[in-house]
């Protein structure tokens, strides 16, 4: 080999060395309801939704060599902050998303803070997850409690439902929905009646319903989600109680509940989501790609916002060429957010990220051109509007 040779010897294997040390090597663990009430708007469907992000950022172009695992929290907390621990201390996972169920976040969230690690919290709404109980290590994506009463408390108020009775899940993220739309009903000028708590899940919601229909409540707030939403609509349904002439407030509908639903039973349901599939022409494309993949079904917003956590989150290792978990959040607060199915947005200091928010109602069956056509756009509430101010949340990272 004469000396020619061996300059490029070294200059190739320099170059080798140069690529295998920007790689950066990213394990993503997707934790869920896999099997439940959530399975519908989280499960399989936030997997798709983080393997697309990787592929639509084009990660190994870059050189950030993604893996992604999933497991199922089982709506129970002790479950869900047992697996993230493994997760961290053995498995080599680096951010955790989803996580449905507030109760299961709030333990996930703790527990990614002590091991310095990131959480891109899309599934679950309780506001403590960047209030009281924020972390430093913690961005909640999708939508939370007060933005969910904000749009349709509001709007049920403003309609003329200016009394209101509450069924709600007997667990932190009810609570927290049931506390915010009474503070949002309350400040409009409407009053409560009254509230009763049903157990997590449920599928017998008829002593529940009585009780709601006794009250005389003009409107009936169902601060529950997924299968439990699905099967409280029902049995009111059966009770000619929408027909009698109270309404029913879905709190937190999703796509997938109206879909199981029928339109015959949830048309004129007043909803608020943070993601319509049929929204813009950028909706439409990547949820018709979804679609391809989910045996046909449309995203729920939970999925659009693993997509959307997903992406900022590559986004700043990209621009870092690190995956260090301070470096990388201060990254994700600096940068703008911005993608076609969640649009333009920020995340705030204390891991709130705002966006636009919209008001929905269920089509009635003639109006629906088709299998998913079952929203029609009431309103578009602002980032700035929709979210509950920073100053008002009590998060202790906030000066």
């Amino acid at each position: 080999m004469n000396f020619r040779h061996i300059l490029l010897a070294a200059a190739l294997l320099g170059a080798s060395a140069g690529l295998a040390q920007a790689e950066v090597a990213v394990k993503l663990g997707v934790l869920n309801d896999r099997s439940g009430v959530y399975a519908d708007l989280s499960g399989e469907g936030s997997v798709i939704a983080a393997q697309m992000a990787v592929e639509d950022f084009k990660a190994a172009e870059k050189g950030i060599k993604v893996e992604i695992i999933s497991a199922d929290h089982q709506n129970k907390p002790d479950i869900g902050a047992g697996i993230a621990r493994q997760w961290y201390d053995q498995d080599g996972v680096d951010a955790i998303l989803d996580v449905p169920t507030s109760s299961v976040a709030l333990a996930v969230s703790q527990v990614t803070k002590e091991k310095n690690k990131v959480f891109i919290d899309s599934g679950a709404g309780a506001t403590d997850l960047t209030g009281k109980q924020c972390s430093p290590n913690t961005i909640h994506w999708t939508y939370d409690t007060y933005a969910l009463a904000k749009g349709t408390g509001g709007a049920m108020v403003k309609r003329g439902g200016d009394t209101w009775f509450f069924i709600t899940a007997d667990y932190a993220f009810g609570k927290s929905l049931e506390d915010n739309t009474t503070a949002i009903v309350t400040a409009a000028g409407g009053k409560v009646l009254g509230s009763v708590k049903t157990p997590f899940p449920a599928s017998d919601f008829s002593s529940f319903l009585l009780q709601a229909q006794s009250s005389g409540a003009k409107v009936i707030g169902l601060a529950n989600a997924g299968g439990d939403t699905i099967n409280a609509i029902k049995q009111a349904s059966e009770f000619g109680i929408t027909q009698a002439g109270q309404s029913l407030a879905g709190l937190l509908i999703f796509i997938s509940d109206v879909h199981a639903l029928g339109l015959q039973a949830a048309q004129g349901l007043v909803l608020t989501e943070a993601f319509y599939w049929d929204l813009n022409d950028g909706t439409r494309e990547w949820s018709k790609r979804f679609a391809a993949r989910s045996g046909g079904k449309m995203p729920t917003m939970v999925h659009a916002g693993v997509y959307s956590g997903v992406l900022h989150y590559l986004k700043a290792i990209d621009a870092l060429k690190s995956k260090d978990p301070a470096q990388v959040i201060a990254k994700m607060k600096e940068m703008p957010t911005d993608d076609p199915l969640m649009g333009k947005g920020q995340v705030r200091a204390d891991g709130r990220v705002i966006h636009d928010m919209y008001l929905f109602e269920v089509k009635k069956p003639a109006e629906s051109k088709g299998e998913w056509d079952y929203y029609k756009l009431l309103a578009t509430i602002p980032a700035a509007e929709a979210f509950k101010p920073m100053a008002d949340g009590g998060c202790p990272l906030v000066k």
